[in-house]
């Protein structure tokens, strides 16, 4: 990897730090499908664990309570861990469109160091002229998604947060439509193409965040008075 995209990527150790919450404790996409699936799976590991259990206690009949005991625990937190992930997927529906815009924002920081290890096998044309340019708008970009993150994280665990703080919604929209690529039909051009879609659409979970807040602080007062 090259120096100028080193430390662009979110990691998930990041992701955790900055939201509390790691990708792993969420269902993407929240959907009753998914649910269902991840259901059946955890029914699956139930059987096979309820086999395991009925195995050791034929052949240590004496000690059935202690393998008993064991095996419910297993299945009581394979139940609780399924339950607490599809609890907290509906919930936490922004938090999975951010997690969803990182994914795809790594994913142009991937396919640029793809790029340049073609190049560096001696592709020359598949060099990125713009590069700079890009790297610029990936710097923003990863701005505007560390705000985000840290902004729903703020109004996730204060739920009377005053959502009119504007400073907080700040972004740098302005700046990345400032950039100008001459040819756009070039690989430079459709990483900033790219690059720039994603930042519209942070933006905009950005502005549902603060509606969403404004709202329920505006309900909590009405019933509240």
């Amino acid at each position: 990897m090259r120096a100028d995209i080193q430390g662009l990527e979110i990691t998930v150790g990041e992701l955790k730090h900055l939201c509390g919450v790691g990708p792993d404790r969420l269902y993407r996409p929240a959907s009753a499908t998914k649910f269902a699936h991840e259901a059946l799976k955890t029914v699956g590991l139930i059987v096979l664990v309820l086999i395991s259990c009925g195995l050791l206690v034929a052949i240590f009949p004496r000690a059935y309570l202690v393998w008993l005991a064991l095996h419910l625990a297993a299945i009581a937190g394979l139940i609780f861990e399924d339950a607490w992930k599809i609890w907290c997927s509906r919930h936490h529906k922004d938090l999975i469109h951010l997690f969803d815009d990182v994914d795809r924002y790594n994913g142009i920081i991937k396919a640029i160091e793809i790029n340049d290890k073609i190049e560096d096998a001696g592709n020359a044309f598949v060099k990125i002229g713009d590069r700079s340019k890009v790297i610029q708008a990936l710097q923003t970009i990863r701005e505007d998604l560390v705000r985000a993150l840290k902004t729903e994280r703020i109004l996730r665990e204060n739920k009377k947060f005053v959502a009119t703080n504007s400073e907080l919604f700040a972004n740098n929209l302005t700046t990345l439509k400032a950039l100008q690529i001459s040819d756009r039909s070039s690989q430079p051009g459709r990483l900033l193409s790219e690059a720039l879609q994603l930042a519209v659409e942070v933006q905009a979970e950005m502005k549902k965040l603060q509606s969403r807040n404004a709202a329920n602080l505006k309900n909590g007062k009405a019933d509240g008075g």
